[in-house]
Formats: C-alpha cells, structure tokens, sequence
C-alpha cells in the first residue's frame, strides 16, 4: 500500500475538500482519499502511486493548485491499545 500526500494550494473549507476528494476519487482507483484545507494537503492511500502529472492535471482542472507530491510505503499506525494485545515471544508486556 502507497501513501501519497498532496499539497494543494487554494482550498478554503469544507466543500473544497470534498470537491478534491471526489475528483481524486473519480480519475484515480485509490482505497481512501481525505483532504484537509488547514493543513493544505490531500492523503491518498492506494496500491500504486498515483501518475504525478496526471494528479497535477485533474486537480488543477478544478481550480487548485498542486504544490508538491510525495509518495513512500504505507505504515499503519498502531493504536494505543495495541500494545495491550500484542503477543511478544517470551517476553511479558508492561
């Protein structure tokens, strides 16, 4: 799994971030897309990273600006409970 974090300059509220949200959704197969206007970026997570002048082409057609791309694997983070569940071999949870 790709994480890619796109900035996107020119989102103002809620409804900018759904505007992004559903054109990343309709032109890319991604298995979750949210976008946030306060911090000005887009977090995709799909199977591949996504084509970055084709991503810079579909969001700009809506009237954003694409500022940077980045794409690394996809770390799930751990719950703090997690540690609670965990089996370690031999040794015993705190």
């Amino acid at each position: 799994m790709i994480q890619t974090t796109v900035g996107i300059d020119g989102m103002m509220c809620g409804m900018c971030e759904a505007h992004i949200n559903d054109c990343i959704r309709a032109n890319f197969p991604v298995k979750s897309v949210s976008s946030s206007h306060k911090k000005g970026e887009a977090v995709i997570l799909s199977e591949e990273a996504p084509e970055v002048a084709r991503l810079r082409d579909v969001i700009g057609k809506t009237g954003y600006v694409v500022t940077s791309v980045h794409s690394e694997e996809y770390q799930k983070k751990k719950g703090f409970f997690s540690r609670f569940f965990e089996k370690k071999r031999g040794k015993k949870l705190p």
